[in-house]
């Protein structure tokens, strides 16, 4: 009876020449469409290898519901809540689960797990060479041997030869923080940690601070640029990729977006010009300092498939990668050590013991020094697992023959994800108070377990290839600055703003400074 009903809707009848119009024909699309999605939805409720999987009800047939949750810039929030009430497993897209089982981390994205990402990173690429870079290379081949040529640079030792061009950072930010203590003004200590991390990366990346501590502003709108497109490009990563390229278009019929382009488009310019600076001072032999810049030339000598195009790339990924991460990490930091005042308290005692006997460098001390103290490292990691510097999940494809993920089976293909924002808040692993601030739980607890099940800078052949720059710039950075001042929120019963587009940034941090 249905389908003799359907046929006699969309069958010419009779007088066909005037049902089979211009007016009837878009009738019968609707009507078709209409029919079709309602099959999708049947099919992703009933029939879908999915099906089972608990979730919110729009999030089964159609990727809106995942993008409307990216959109708001709180999907962390919506998706520890979901977990809550279905538990480990929550289907947020038709072919997509967020897995929040911390003894999935390896599964999913152990070394040889298997398990492939998915066409979710692609919009993120600034590429200006042919051989992509670490974060978006979907090719699992070309990311190996791409990472085999620099995994020697961005190891820490190599690092921290560069460590006096972080203290020239460091010390450029006391200066400026002494300056403020004078003052006795207001400031917005989250800025002034972004500033820092920038310039830090200039001094690694492209040989000299870029001038945002300095000068006190945003230095060539790179962060206005990052804040204004990265909205934008999350949503690009969780939309269907064939509206990509229509949703790419109507962002540039704004002008806020398209300024915010040519921002992006002078980073990779600067990138290109201090590249080519370097490259002539080598030449000439006029070099004058080994930092990270030198490093990846001297790969170039020595490895055919590395060229200049290849070192631009990494100096411009660094910028976007490298300055919002760890800007969030020392947030983080700062900002649970403030609101509680123990905490913080004890943090300045151990630095304040650790320098009366001589065990921290003056004027500097270094990174070797400072993972001595067991109570910075513990608040340190404390700040990453509670602000977890990416507030998305991570998807992968699940490898050929399938794989059981919290006791259920998930054929080929299917898109898992795990978002560090929610696992990291397990209770089975990191104690029944998760949800608060305690640095003492690396102390007095299964400090080696919860090392396992932080994802902070992702996982297996995946892990954040820059994660030691970041390490050392936190450790550095935050005894030097809680030696010499007192720091304290401005209003302590104000709570930050967080954004989550990928990177998951705080704002309204307001804070007061003293010299100690």
């Amino acid at each position: 009876m249905a389908l003799a009903a359907l046929a006699s809707i969309l069958s010419p009848g009779p007088s066909s020449d005037t049902l089979w119009s211009w007016t009837a024909l878009p009738v019968r699309l609707v009507l078709l469409c209409l029919l079709y999605e309602i099959g999708w939805i049947i099919y992703c409720r009933v029939w879908h290898p999915l099906a089972d999987v608990p979730g919110p009800f729009a999030a089964s047939f159609s990727r809106l519901w995942i993008a409307a949750s990216v959109a708001n810039g709180r999907a962390e929030h919506v998706q520890r809540r979901l977990h809550q009430q279905y538990g480990p497993l929550v289907r947020i897209a038709p072919d997509e689960v967020s897995v929040a089982d911390p003894q999935a981390i390896k599964t999913i994205y152990g070394i040889k797990s298997g398990f492939t990402k998915t066409d979710f990173y692609p919009p993120f690429a600034p590429n200006i060479s042919l051989h992509g870079d670490h974060f978006t290379q979907l090719d699992e081949t070309m990311h190996a041997e791409r990472r085999k040529y620099v995994n020697s640079i961005y190891s820490m030792s190599t690092i921290l030869e560069s460590e006096p061009y972080i203290d020239g950072c460091i010390d450029v930010f006391l200066d400026k923080m002494a300056q403020v203590a004078r003052q006795g003004k207001e400031i917005d200590l989250g800025e002034w940690i972004q500033w820092y991390t920038f310039d830090v990366i200039g001094e690694l990346f492209f040989g000299h601070q870029f001038g945002f501590l300095r000068d006190e502003h945003d230095y060539g709108r790179y962060i206005e640029s990052l804040d204004t497109l990265l909205p934008g490009i999350a949503l690009s990563c969780v939309l269907p990729a064939y509206i990509r390229p229509l949703h790419s278009s109507l962002g540039m019929l704004f002008p806020t977006i398209r300024n915010s382009v040519k921002g992006f488009d002078e980073i990779r310019a600067a990138g290109r010009y201090w590249t080519s600076v370097r490259q002539q001072q080598m030449q000439s032999g006029s070099v004058e300092r080994v930092d990270l810049l030198d490093k990846f030339f001297k790969v170039k000598e020595d490895k055919a498939g590395w060229d200049v195009d290849d070192i631009q790339n990494e100096a411009c990924v660094a910028i976007f990668a490298g300055s919002d991460t760890t800007a969030v990490a020392i947030r983080s930091i700062l900002y649970h050590l403030m609101k509680d005042r123990a905490c913080m308290d004890k943090l300045v005692a151990e630095i304040d013991d650790f320098d009366s006997r001589g065990l921290l460098g003056k004027p500097h001390l270094r990174y070797a020094e400072a993972i001595k103290m067991p109570y910075l490292v513990a608040c340190c990691k404390e700040g990453m697992r509670l602000h977890p510097s990416v507030g998305l999940g991570m998807p992968r494809h699940v490898p050929s023959g399938g794989a059981t993920i919290a006791g259920r089976y998930f054929p080929a293909g299917s898109r898992v994800s795990i978002n560090a924002a929610v696992v990291h808040y397990d209770q089975s692993v990191f104690g029944q108070d998760a949800h608060r601030f305690n640095p003492d739980r690396w102390i007095n607890g299964n400090a080696a377990a919860m090392d396992r099940h932080m994802l902070h800078f992702g996982g297996g052949s995946r892990t954040c290839i820059g994660k030691n720059i970041s390490l050392a710039e936190m450790h550095k950075l935050i005894p030097e600055f809680l030696r010499r001042f007192h720091v304290e929120l401005a209003d302590p019963a104000k709570e930050w703003k967080t954004h989550n587009f990928w990177f998951n940034k705080q704002t309204g941090i307001r804070a007061r400074v003293r010299a100690r």
